[in-house]
């Protein structure tokens, strides 16, 4: 077999590029206007979106990919901004069985559930950032990657037995890590303000770990080199510190009061409330996707009766959130990933959202708060092309978002499911 050369690679790649995908016969769910386009054609070059007409003829050529796509609907790819590796692992799991399950469940998310992109809410040894750099360019297809390494927490912190957690003490040893993590070419910072659900018995919610000093100090070197800060925090003192401080996003905040809403509408702070971890005990799940994820994760009963406990003031966080307008997007906080934007997804119409907020807040919002608002999340001549097909409309059953036909990124197709 003939070998080319790197001259005649370029060349043959450029013609490739040249080539254009054209998907007809097709809904347009934009993420921008809440009425998709009917009866559309959207045309895809180099990766990126070219035009978006009514579906009549234009100018194409014989080498143009032209895919009917039979009244299906197109939208944005998905986006999962709370994401870990799966956990708990069994003992004796090495570093290298871990980061290659990590990358297995991303891909599994991007082939199976359409989820384009993620930001990871904590991963041990930096094995996001190894995940964002193997999944970029014309790599394996992955999602792309948001990472942050280890999340920072207090000795004695939240979430030990994940074992993504980094132990931090007074303002020197946030300092030290928060510094240690920017070495190892983090995207944002991630710190664990208070306790959580999930968790021993001195590991709760209702409670705040850090000192001021110890926060301060975190939040002051973070906006002094410019890293966002994805910030736990899930009760009314926890939240107003993290927002005060000016964390980019607020993660759960399972219980808020009045004041914590005032200062999420007036900062602009995103809210990303993972449902996830409230509402899918094996006594909250209704739905069938609901029911088969509880009966696999085999919650310990304390943690379902704390789960139980936290379920209707986290609703009602979620509901009064949704009501003031604040800056919201989705994050499920749980795994794997092929199952839990979509699980989440469900969550937020079930605790009251619309279908139309609820997919905003897995596209467009989700995309911005990634800061990368401009290249992704909608679907807009110039955008990147990471697109999914479905075959019914999401705005009138958020489910429909399971009958996957077609995954794109950036305009190639990485996932066919079309029967």
């Amino acid at each position: 077999m003939r070998s080319f050369s790197v001259t005649e690679t370029l060349v043959i790649q450029q013609e490739v590029n040249r080539l254009r995908l054209i998907l007809t016969n097709c809904h347009v769910i934009d993420c921008i206007n809440p009425d998709p386009k009917t009866d559309a054609t959207v045309v895809i070059q180099d990766g990126r979106i070219l035009e978006i007409r009514n579906d009549v003829p234009g100018n194409s050529s014989s080498e143009d990919d032209v895919v009917d796509l039979g009244g299906a609907f197109l939208l944005p790819g998905l986006w999962d901004v709370h994401v870990h590796p799966q956990h708990p692992v069994p003992a004796g799991t090495t570093i290298a069985q871990i980061t290659a399950d990590f990358g297995q469940n991303l891909q599994q998310g991007l082939t199976e559930a359409g989820v384009i992109g993620v930001r990871s809410g904590g991963a041990n040894n930096w094995i996001d950032v190894a995940w964002r750099k193997a999944f970029e360019g014309s790599g394996p297809a992955g999602p792309r990657v948001f990472a942050c390494g280890s999340f920072l927490t207090t000795t004695g912190g939240h979430f030990l037995t994940s074992g993504h957690a980094r132990e931090c003490d007074g303002p020197y040893g946030y300092a030290e890590a928060i510094r240690d993590q920017m070495k190892h070419d983090v995207d944002h910072i991630k710190l664990n303000l208070s306790g959580g659900i999930m968790g021993p018995r001195w590991d709760r919610h209702t409670e705040s770990f850090l000192l001021p000093e110890e926060m301060e100090t975190a939040f002051a070197l973070c906006k002094q080199r410019n890293f966002p800060v994805m910030a736990h925090a899930t009760n009314p003192e926890s939240v107003k510190m993290a927002i005060q401080l000016g964390a980019h996003s607020v993660e759960h905040a399972y219980i808020m009061d009045e004041d914590c809403i005032t200062d999420f509408v007036s900062s602009g702070t995103w809210y990303v409330p993972t449902l996830s971890i409230s509402q899918l005990s094996p006594n909250l799940a209704t739905s069938e996707h609901e029911k088969a994820y509880a009966a696999r994760k085999q919650l310990a009963e304390d943690l379902v009766i704390r789960a139980d406990t936290a379920a209707a003031e986290h609703r009602a966080s979620f509901q009064k959130a949704l009501s003031a307008g604040v800056k919201m997007a989705q994050g499920s906080d749980i795994s794997p990933m092929k199952d839990s934007a979509l699980l989440e997804l469900g969550l937020w119409v079930k605790c009251g959202a619309t279908t139309w907020q609820a997919l905003i807040a897995a596209t467009k919002n989700a995309a911005e708060l990634c800061g990368v608002g401009p290249e992704l999340g909608t679907v807009e001549p110039g955008k990147l092309a990471d697109l999914i097909v479905v075959g019914d409309n999401p705005l009138s059953d958020i489910e429909n978002l399971r009958k996957l036909q077609l995954v794109m990124k950036e305009g190639r197709i990485v996932a066919d499911h079309r029967t």
